[in-house]
This record gives structure tokens, sequence and C-alpha cells, in this order.
């Protein structure tokens, strides 16, 4: 599938879609990735840019740090034959959109103990799971070999996003800013 990765314009959707996009494209995937310009377009999905990622050949949208009250922006993509996967840690005020999938710890019916991710923590644990099935491996490991890759790159959102640094935001950021001590 031709995967568009739509996040947000601020850092923390900047490096929720950063993450995304290297961890799938480093599997192979074929990813391109929207952010909406904020002067014309706004904050969250648009229909016009479902529509232009469509017609790009798009089949799949993941969501970053937005979607989850963008019910009508994702029937639509499934009306085009687009699927929609959300990831989002915003809270949820409407019924779900119905998609493929959403992840948010905030979901009512999520049973998830820490609620204060960020949306790029969020899709750390998205890739996380993802790693634990690709690679046949423990939920340990593969944050290990997720965590070795991006973590940096997590615990700058989590920070620009003024999240308590308590719970797992403290293990992230500690991690991060570790990795980041050691870079070039």
């Amino acid at each position: 599938e031709r995967i568009a990765v739509y996040g947000d314009y601020d850092v923390d959707g900047v490096t929720s879609l950063s993450s995304l996009y290297l961890y799938l494209t480093s599997l192979g995937a074929e990813v391109t990735c929207y952010i909406p310009n904020r002067a014309t377009e706004g904050y969250g999905m648009s229909v016009d840019a479902v529509r232009r990622l469509a017609e790009e050949g798009v089949t799949l949208i993941i969501t970053v740090d937005t979607g989850i009250t963008a019910r009508d922006e994702i029937a639509y993509a499934d009306s085009l034959g687009v699927d929609t996967v959300v990831t989002d840690h915003h809270e949820c005020h409407t019924d779900l959109p119905d998609c493929a999938a959403v992840v948010n710890p905030h979901r009512p019916d999520c049973p998830y103990p820490f609620k204060e991710l960020a949306g790029v923590g969020v899709v750390f644990k998205f890739m996380c799971a993802c790693e634990a099935v690709r690679a046949a491996v423990s939920p340990i490991e593969a944050l290990d070999a997720v965590g070795r890759q991006f973590m940096d790159l997590v615990a700058i959102g989590t920070i620009a996003d003024v999240m308590p640094l308590d719970g797992e935001n403290r293990f992230i950021v500690s991690r991060g800013l570790a990795m980041l001590n050691c870079t070039e």
C-alpha cells in the first residue's frame, strides 16, 4: 500500500510524523507525509487533503497527533477507498471515528493505565506493537529495539507538548535525553 502519515504542525506532530515515517520506510514501506498548512488549512484533517492524497494513490492514512474528531474526513476517505488508522492523544469528545483502528489512551474503553502520553508517545507505543508482531519478539524487546532508534524524537515531542514528566513520560524523557547527549 501507499501510506500517508498525516500529522500536525506542532513539535509533537512533527516528531510523531518523523518517527513513524522513518520506522515505516526502514521496513520498505512506500510512505508520503502530509502536514496541513496552519495559515490556509487550519488544524486537523481536511477533505481537500484527503482527496489530494487519494489522487496520489494513497490507500492508507495513518494520523499522528490528530484525527480523533475527524469523523467526516475519515468517512470521506473511506468513500474514496482509503483506509484510516488514527493515533492521537487528545480527549475523545464525540463518538470515535469509524475507521480501521483508533489508538488513543483516552478512548472510553481503553484500559491502558498511563493516559498522559504525548502524540509522539502514542506513536511510539504503536511502533512498538507493530515491531513486536513484525519481529515476533516480546513487548520489552520491541520497546528496546524501537527505543534505540527513536527515543530522542519521542523525548523532544513529549517535552515540547508540555506533558507531565512522571510515569512513562519520565522514562521516555530520561532515555531520550541520554540518547541526544550521544549524537553527532
